[in-house]
């Protein structure tokens, strides 16, 4: 192990090959929600007279694209710790003056990675092999966050000082197929966007874009940064806050809070003429973003519907947007 530790792994199947072997193992995740639960690794050894020990990428294991990672541009995407681990173990046994090409094989790693963020990291053609202990354990919630941040990284490695912001896949398509934003500056953030925010903050950002549908950003204008739904909700409750300070009757008031959805909501802030609401949105979460990191990041707002459709923005978010190229029509609130 990493740490020196010996463990007893079962080998699901081996054989000899002219050059050398070849062995499978499968990953038990235990209870871990890990998507390489029950899949298949494969090692092939084949050795020769060379000096060194070369550590390739076979199928279903990812290829490094995009600089900022631990692994550099077109080399496997196996991290250090996993890569040394095999050098060692290969190096124990290799006879004197002999070298060998592994390679490392997850048969079913290109389908498994389009559920993991590897595509928009810049690793192609499958997985990475990660590790510090080689030991699964129960994901934390801060072990996800701190995983969200390398794409912080891959962002400032390729250029950019100021990045988007969105809470998911969705998002991410809109921005980036409907609106024309460049993928390599799009950052997903899932339930995390204060923790993004300040990771942003702490890589050299400058500038973030923050890009969602309403159900997400309007938890940002009250002041909600870990926005799952479980640890606080108050969509309704806010949009129907400022829909009465905007004058909304008292009866618009009751059916927005009524609503279980924000899209359902959607439909009485149009019917009341209440669509400018969206825009004040957008500025009070760009406003309780910027006090959330103490005013170290320039912070734009841009609210979408499901569809696609930008519901309000606010000045920064059309600046920073323009900047990195996007595409954009006036929204419904303007």
């Amino acid at each position: 192990m990493p740490k020196g530790t010996v463990i007893t792994v079962p080998v699901a199947a081996s054989n000899k090959t002219a050059a050398g072997g070849c062995a499978s193992v499968v990953k038990d995740a235990g209870d871990d929600p890990d998507i390489t639960n029950g899949a298949t690794l494969t090692a092939t050894v084949e050795i020769n007279f060379a000096a060194d020990i070369v550590i390739q990428a076979g199928l279903g294991v990812g290829t490094v694209t995009k600089p900022g990672l631990a692994v550099a541009v077109g080399e496997p995407a196996i991290n250090p710790v996993p890569r040394n681990v095999i050098l060692q173990a290969v190096r124990e046994v290799l006879p004197p003056g002999h070298g060998a090409v592994i390679t490392i094989a997850i048969p079913e790693g290109e389908k498994l990675a389009k559920k993991t963020l590897n595509p928009h990291l810049g690793i192609s053609g499958g997985l990475s092999i990660i590790g510090t202990t080689g030991v699964v354990e129960p994901m934390s919630e801060e072990a996800f966050k701190t995983s969200l941040t390398p794409q912080i990284k891959v962002v400032k490695a390729l250029g950019y000082d100021q990045a988007v912001l969105v809470p998911g896949k969705i998002g991410r398509d809109i921005a980036v197929n409907r609106y024309g934003l460049p993928a390599d500056a799009v950052i997903q953030t899932s339930n995390f966007i204060g923790y993004m925010l300040e990771a942003s903050l702490e890589y050299g950002l400058s500038r973030v874009l923050v890009f969602g549908h309403l159900g997400k950003i309007i938890k940002l204008a009250a002041g909600i940064f870990q926005t799952h739904s479980r640890m606080a909700d108050a969509r309704l409750e806010t949009l129907a806050a400022y829909a009465a300070a905007l004058g909304a009757p008292q009866q618009a008031v009751k059916e927005i809070l009524d609503c279980t959805t924000t899209e359902a909501a959607m439909e009485i802030v149009t019917a009341n003429g209440l669509t400018g609401v969206y825009k004040i949105l957008a500025e009070r979460a760009s406003e309780r973003a910027g006090r959330y990191v103490y005013g170290g990041l320039t912070i734009g707002t841009t609210i979408v519907t499901l569809s696609g459709e930008i519901l309000g923005l606010d000045a920064t978010a059309r600046e920073i947007g323009g900047s990195l190229g996007w595409n954009i029509k006036s929204p419904l609130s303007e």
